[in-house]
């Protein structure tokens, strides 16, 4: 049977036939280590609605009892909105999952909106959420059954919305998650709907334009369920007969895709968005097998349907290149005769410049795939594998299950799109920076090809012409900060998260001491590659709250440089004593013994495996080969 792309969720694989007994499994005995891992890869399925249910009341088992579901990050979330929302909850709880994402939902009784915002221990501000969806379709809005009454409609849909953002905010402190608003599908004025100011289509157009502008510069979030419901088809999107009966606000069919576009959103937040893409390239970048058929032989042309298919995968890739993903490619092939078609063929708009690690021999796809992660300095979990060979996918899928695998139709027309629909490069925020990353890996990449020609470890830094910039936290790079503390994982030594607003709070607060940092050398800019926070603690001693750097610039001496501006700041503000904190996850474990290379001493180890660390400022820090730049200063102190 033909899966439905968008209700079923075809990029998924279809659910694993012993899906309750792994269930049943994790339920009797599940509170070890991998009980997470495993939790992931049953949500990595297109789970039918009793599936998810089952997934979400063996998560909920779980947690109860206190089991170690790392690496699954713990997110709360509050809910208001229109309709019956609680019938929403196990595929919200089983989707967020699928993207890497703990989540306990906290509702608010039927038609509760307003209550649960302004009143200050309510059911929702009381639980302390981390982020409150505000899930409301046009029936929530004041919007008046006659045209001509409509004239206020827009200013009070807004002033309704940002009340309940700010009664939030105020309550809580929460982020909100605002939804864009689907227009119905019956129109009053056919083609002209658009253009009257007071249909309702007209209303909401108009609505969705002032939400969107009034969200910017705010770290509260939108999810867009007006593009949402327009892909699907707004006649499909609504239910008369389901809001009629039930009071669900949109058709039952779609609550997996709704939960799964959630469940991405609140991933993104939690630095879950994956980074590379990795393309096969045979029947997958063009049509045919290059080995047999020759350059010549291989289908990318326009005018050949089947050609304009694989042209548009490629277009695709390099689309996501330009905002920042990077490209990698691994392929059972011979290496140049893969490469001659990036280099000779006409009609390919892929290029070897925009690859930024290249795979081609005759090793499996898994071991191809880690090689790549290595090479990136890149964890499993940032890659999505495109191939169109089921036996292929299966073996990464098997053998690397953080490794994202999309499944792929038989028609490469629809490879693309079923890439896109999956999601997996949700974002929360788009910068300059994030659209130079790809840059930034690839230009990684040259440096390692220059370490091997050039001897020792020294020299080589001194060829890298690096120059260290240090700064306090500031408005131009608040949202760069707040999207590294919440994307961080490997070389982040406590793994707080801390939305725009706090780190606006960090920035203002005079004693917190806060530094960005960014790093360019002779290939270019890396952009901003650490972060710190340190925080009073007791008399004359500062906390590293959060320390965070790019795996990127590993090995190049950039920590012992922030130590000595650390030390540097600190004895300036009189501060005799630095204390480190190292919280163990999943993923942090390469910065475990951070401290302790830095010369800093061990004072407390509990029982979970956080320790403390102590460090004198009196202390020197030796300089690393590079030039520092000051904040305020054009060219700052040269350190040999």
């Amino acid at each position: 049977m033909t899966r439905h792309l968008f209700a079923d969720l075809a990029w998924l694989p279809e659910s694993p036939a012993d899906f309750r007994a792994r269930n049943r499994a994790l339920v009797e005995g599940g509170d070890g280590a991998g009980a997470g891992d495993e939790i992931i890869a049953l949500a990595t399925h297109a789970l039918g609605d009793n599936q998810l249910i089952k997934l979400a009341e063996t998560i909920g088992a779980l947690a109860a009892r206190g089991a170690n579901l790392s690496p699954l990050t713990p997110f709360k979330l509050g809910i208001v909105g229109t309709g019956t929302l609680d019938l929403l909850i196990p595929a919200l709880i089983a989707s967020a999952a699928r993207h890497g994402v703990l989540l306990e939902c906290v509702s608010a009784e039927y038609g509760q909106i307003v209550q649960q915002a302004l009143e200050p221990e309510s059911r929702i501000n009381a639980a302390r959420c981390d982020a409150v969806l505000i899930a409301l379709d046009y029936r929530s809005l004041p919007i008046p059954a006659g045209l001509g009454e409509r004239a206020a409609s827009v200013e009070a849909s807004i002033g309704f919305i940002d009340m309940l953002r700010e009664g939030f905010r105020a309550a809580s402190g929460a982020v909100s998650i605002v939804q864009t608003f689907a227009p119905p599908p019956e129109q009053l004025f056919g083609s002209l709907d658009r253009r009257v100011a007071m249909s309702t289509r007209g209303l909401l157009d108009a609505i969705n334009r002032r939400l969107l502008d009034g969200l910017e510069g705010t770290p509260d979030l939108i999810l867009d369920i007006a593009a949402l419901a327009e892909t699907v088809g707004l006649a499909e999107w609504y239910s008369p007969e389901q809001w009629n009966l039930a009071k669900l606000p949109f058709s039952a069919t779609y609550a997996r895709l709704y939960a799964d576009h959630v469940g991405r959103l609140l991933g993104a937040l939690r630095g879950g968005a994956r980074r590379c893409l990795i393309l096969d390239l045979d029947n997958t970048v063009w049509g045919g097998v290059i080995g047999d058929d020759g350059l010549d032989g291989i289908r990318i042309a326009q005018g050949d349907a089947t050609g304009e298919a694989f042209l548009e995968v490629q277009r695709t890739a390099l689309m996501l290149r330009e905002r920042g993903v990077v490209l990698a490619v691994s392929s059972k092939n011979t290496d140049e005769v893969a490469r001659a078609a990036f280099r000779e063929h006409p009609e390919m708009l892929l290029r070897e410049n925009h690859i930024a690690v290249f795979q081609a021999n005759w090793n499996d796809k898994a071991t191809n795939i880690k090689a790549i992660a290595e090479e990136l300095n890149l964890g499993l979990a940032s890659m999505v594998f495109l191939d169109d060979n089921p036996v292929e996918r299966g073996l990464v899928r098997r053998l690397l299950p953080r490794v994202a695998v999309p499944e792929l139709p038989e028609d490469p027309a629809l490879y693309a799109r079923t890439l896109l629909a999956a999601g997996y490069f949700e974002a929360v925020a788009f910068s300059d920076e994030d659209r130079k990353r790809a840059d930034f890996y690839q230009d990684n990449a040259k440096r390692l090809a220059l370490q091997s020609k050039v001897g020792g470890v020294e020299a080589y830094l001194e060829s890298l012409n690096m120059r260290i910039g240090f700064a306090p936290f500031d408005g131009v790079g608040r949202e760069r900060i707040s999207q590294l503390i919440n994307k961080s994982n490997q070389f982040n030594l406590t793994t707080r998260r801390y939305t725009e607003a706090e780190v606006a709070a960090a920035e203002a607060d005079a004693g917190v001491f806060t530094l960005q940092v960014r790093l360019t050398d002779v290939f270019g800019d890396n952009g901003m590659i650490s972060v710190v926070i340190a925080r009073p603690s007791e008399p004359a001693a500062w906390e590293i709250d959060t320390w965070l750097m790019s795996c990127r610039v590993l090995g190049r001496k950039v920590e012992q440089m922030v130590l000595r501006e650390l030390v540097l700041n600190a004895r300036a503000a009189g501060i005799e004593r630095l204390v480190g904190v190292y919280r163990p996850t999943e993923r942090n474990s390469m910065v475990q013994d951070h401290y302790a290379k830095l010369g800093f001493i061990l004072i407390e180890e509990d029982e979970g495996g956080v320790t403390r660390w102590s460090f004198s400022t009196a202390e020197d820090v030796a300089a690393a080969p590079m030039t520092i730049q000051r904040a305020g200063l054009a060219v700052g102190e040269a350190v040999a």
